[in-house]
């Protein structure tokens, strides 16, 4: 009822209607007077981009966003510091790029078309309806005290409430940290406390899969133990009643009080837009900060030519907006270059799930099921610190060829550089190192959210003067990039240095294995040898056989040296959220730790430890009864 009162703008934000509020799916041509990139072959941009950064940038920055006051430096950047900045002394509204705009040009364009949990139950939302809910919002978060500079936390599914939540908090200045609508009250409370949030934004319950997840009890828990939390704001994804508290605020009764206008806050391009926190090999999650306008730019410049966006095109991400996947590419990329973007509030498990690494096997399914044989499949490589797409197959010259499950080609502006162990840059094809990053771009995190020497030591200590991404590659003769997996699962066995992905796909490529982890412990003789831990399909004949294979297949295509010495099977695997196999815990259960496991929140499941504790327990039993 309560939505109703806010007309149709969000009244179809949070009411379930079926495909209203569209006039078809026309997109305003941002990019009609604006180049991709500065003119010139492929080759000529990227050599440009590496030489002179300046000059790839700067004329992209000028027509690409929408300024208040032009910036008077392109870049100051120093890795050997942590020092990086982009378009200084300039000011824009990200808002402004991602919502205004547009509005002028095609008000009626569909901004985002919202793929609920109930089959058969989108809702389509316009430029114009969201830029008047995001102003609605962002009048009440000022009414509530949120000025320019406080943290907001968002813990909501996806929506388009907390697209414009992310927004409102962009329009009037305030930082926001979006917390994945899964975490534990545990977890969300320390990433509210680290940020010192002021407020909390999220909705009485959520719906994922079928399920409903009791968002406000959880919120309850967690705030109890935060003590700079001054309200909670309560949208409503069903109708069914919650706790209402002395912090708790009804949010669609407080933005039916509001103007839908708000006027933007005219933002540094160096201030603070966004804090997303990732978890640290500590096991203490790491509140990255990325700023206003090069994480823009570069998300929208990455979203157009990855994925060859072009005007008027249905522009899907699956990733949950908790990620950066969902940041740059449901947020921030398509919208700042008006596109049409879905928003996907299920499980994208059909028919069945699938592993993580794209193996041959997906990339086959994806390429010739998935794709029809027809669309180009992007094996993209980046992390939440980069801020978008570094390396992809895409863009390239017109008709390059792709290799399968491999990210190949550095985006415009990324240097690859391969370390060995000593430091030394390797030069040349056919080589495997460190990999690293060697000149700054527009997108990347900036700081650690409260310790800056802990973003120093993280990614520019190692590797002094370079950007480290924790990541080993190769790279072909060609000057493909493939990625080999992180260097804490690079194994060292009897002196062959070999990565785990590798071990693991050789063992993918068995029919009767969809997922298999590998991981390094520690071995007397060996120094260190591969313990395997695989997933078998339903209906998988002598178990025993299957592993005399695995060994098999992977001493055929890779070494004998390089065959598990253990193998376990296990129903599932420890994974985030996400879809990330967290190896580090199967480490610690195989190195008898597994009562310090450390930071387990990101896990999907926690009880798929207790399963695999106890499946290693029965399998070391029978190996002492051997």
């Amino acid at each position: 009822m309560a939505a109703r009162c806010l007309g149709c703008g969000v009244g179809r934000l949070l009411g379930g209607l079926r495909g209203v509020g569209a006039r078809g799916p026309g997109v305003p041509r941002l990019w009609s007077s604006a180049p991709a990139a500065p003119p010139g072959s492929y080759q000529e941009r990227i050599a440009l981009a590496a030489r002179e950064p300046a000059a790839f940038w700067g004329p992209l920055a000028k027509d690409v966003l929408v300024w208040d006051t032009p910036y008077h430096t392109v870049s100051d950047c120093d890795f050997r510091s942590g020092k990086i900045g982009w378009f200084l002394g300039g000011q824009l509204n990200v808002s402004v790029n991602c919502l205004d705009q547009h509005v002028q040009k095609s008000p009626e364009s569909v901004a985002l078309i919202w793929e609920r949990d109930e089959p058969g139950t989108a809702v389509r939302i316009t430029y114009r309806e969201l830029l008047e809910t995001t102003c609605r919002l962002a009048n009440t978060l000022k009414r509530h005290g949120v000025c320019r500079g406080d943290r907001v936390a968002i813990y909501m599914p996806v929506s388009p409430m907390a697209v414009a939540a992310m927004l409102a908090c962009a329009r009037i200045g305030a930082v926001h940290t979006v917390i994945f609508a899964g975490f534990s009250a545990g977890s969300l409370a320390g990433r509210i406390n680290d940020a010192k949030c002021k407020v909390l934004i999220t909705f009485n319950q959520g719906l994922r899969g079928g399920r409903v997840v009791e968002l406000k009890r959880i919120v309850d828990e967690a705030v109890k133990l935060c003590p700079s939390i001054q309200h909670v704001l309560v949208a409503h994804r069903t109708d069914n009643k919650v706790p209402m508290g002395n912090l708790d605020i009804p949010l669609e009764q407080e933005m039916a009080k509001e103007e839908p206008v708000c006027a933007p806050e005219s933002m540094g391009s160096e201030d603070t837009l966004f804090l997303l926190y990732t978890s640290g090999s500590t096991g203490k999650p790491k509140g990255l900060v990325h700023t206003q306008a090069g994480y823009l730019l570069y998300a929208a410049l990455t979203h157009r030519l990855v994925f060859d966006y072009r005007p008027g095109d249905i522009f899907g991400c699956m990733a949950d907006i908790g990620w950066i996947t969902g940041h740059s590419y449901v947020v921030y990329g398509p919208l700042c270059n008006g596109a049409t973007s879905v928003l996907f509030e299920s499980t994208p498990v059909y028919p069945d799930a699938v592993g993580e690494p794209i193996n041959h096997e997906a990339w086959e399914w994806l390429h010739q099921v998935v794709g029809d044989g027809r669309c180009t499949l992007v094996d993209t490589w980046w992390q939440t610190e980069t801020g978008g797409i570094c390396i992809s197959p895409r863009p390239s010259e017109e008709g390059a060829n792709i290799l399968p499950c491999m990210a190949m080609r550095p985006l415009f502006g990324i240097v690859p550089v391969l370390m060995d162990e000593k430091g030394k840059v390797l030069e040349g094809g056919d080589v495997s190192g460190a990999l690293c990053l060697s000149q700054a771009w527009p997108g990347m995190a900036r700081t650690i959210y409260g310790d800056h020497q802990r973003f120093i030591d993280a990614y520019f200590k190692a590797f002094p003067g370079y950007y480290f991404t924790g990541d080993g590659a190769y790279r072909t003769e060609e000057g493909y990039y493939q990625i080999t997996g992180r260097m804490d699962d690079v194994i060292n066995i009897s002196g062959h240095r070999l990565g785990t992905a590798e071990i693991e796909d050789a063992m993918a490529d068995h029919p009767a294995v969809p997922e298999t982890a590998v991981i390094g412990y520690p071995h007397d003789i060996k120094g260190e040898a591969a313990f395997a831990f695989i997933v078998l399909k339903d209906g998988t004949g002598d178990v025993d056989v299957v592993v005399k294979e695995l060994r098999s297949v992977v001493a055929d295509k890779i070494a004998k040296y390089a065959v598990p010495d253990q193998v376990l099977v296990v129903k599932r695997l420890p994974k985030t959220r996400s879809g990330k196999v967290m190896r580090r815990l199967l480490r610690k259960i195989v190195t008898g730790q597994a009562q310090d496991l450390g930071d387990t929140t990101t896990l999907e499941d926690p009880s798929v430890i207790s399963e695999i504790l106890s499946a290693y327990q029965e399998y070391k039993d029978k190996r002492g009864a051997l």
